[in-house]
């Protein structure tokens, strides 16, 4: 979908066509892998995401390609972060009053969901859990809307879930979003501070990104960026973008945004580190 919305106008842009050739499979490896073995013809681009780009690595114990050395970053497109939400009749209002509510309860006596381990929910929560000191018990579901309705039911007392699937839920009262993982605050809920105005940093962002070959020359990663970038920010791109739940559409450099994966890629891995999670 992301591919699409750029496909036309860089095909214009650059007189060629640009063609997408889907790969689906194992949380975005199977494309990775092809795009680092691909010729080194400068006609290879891969179109990704932050779960799959900087998790992966630091996830799985083995991966075919180095992110490091096979690929060089070209844009990121969109940021964003996860809504931590609660039960509509949990007596919180905010992070602090959650994290003393779940002090007050019995070590690991409440659980959160995610949609699976090692999923940016698992993470995300993982993350909060270090930083404060807190236990709770994890339970890992194939989808995120399976969380949710357990969530609703009274099984589960919290979950990260994506801006795109739970605002509706939040909307209509089922849950309460009391902070934002990242470094913005949604729009359609600016009350909502993230979790590091509320004192438990946590600046990592979801978005989705071109990344080229290693092969590929400056000179056309630099005129990739460019036009990119001049696309992303045409107000009728800027709509399409947000609407995939994100909160703010950065523009970045190639250099910056190597900056960018570079510390996903550290802070990411500490967090699987420290709370020794291993996928199979």
């Amino acid at each position: 979908m992301v591919a699409r919305m750029f496909t036309e106008p860089l095909s214009k842009t650059f007189g060629q066509a640009f063609i997408i050739d889907n790969k689906a499979g194992a949380n975005g490896m199977i494309a990775t892998d092809a795009a680092a073995k691909a010729a080194p013809d400068q006609h290879t681009l891969l179109v990704t995401y932050a779960a799959a780009h900087v998790v992966n690595p630091v996830l799985l114990p083995k991966v075919p390609y180095d992110v490091r050395k096979d690929f060089t970053p070209v844009a990121q497109i969109g940021s964003g972060g996860n809504l931590l939400v609660v039960p509509a009749s949990m007596p919180v209002k905010d992070l602090s009053e959650f994290i003393a509510y779940v002090k007050g309860k019995p070590a690991g006596s409440l659980s959160y969901g995610s949609w699976g381990n090692g999923s940016g929910g698992h993470l995300s929560m993982e993350a909060l859990l270090q930083k404060t000191g807190l236990k709770m018990a994890h339970v890992p579901y194939k989808a995120v809307t399976a969380s949710l309705t357990d969530l609703g039911g009274g099984l589960l007392q919290a979950a990260f879930a994506p801006m795109a699937t739970v605002f509706p839920m939040v909307q209509a009262g089922r849950f309460k979003a009391i902070a934002v993982s990242g470094p913005y605050r949604v729009p359609q809920l600016p009350d909502v501070r993230t979790m590091t105005e509320q004192g438990v940093p946590f600046d990592l962002e979801a978005y989705f990104a071109f990344i080229a070959p290693s092969s590929m020359s400056k000179e056309v990663v630099s005129r990739l960026n460019l036009e990119i970038n001049r696309l992303l920010f045409a107000p009728e791109m800027q709509e399409k973008v947000k609407s995939l739940g994100f909160s703010a559409i950065p523009r970045r450099t190639p250099e910056e945004f190597a900056s960018r994966i570079e510390k996903d890629l550290q802070e990411w891995g500490a967090i699987v580190k420290s709370s020794n999670i291993t996928v199979d």
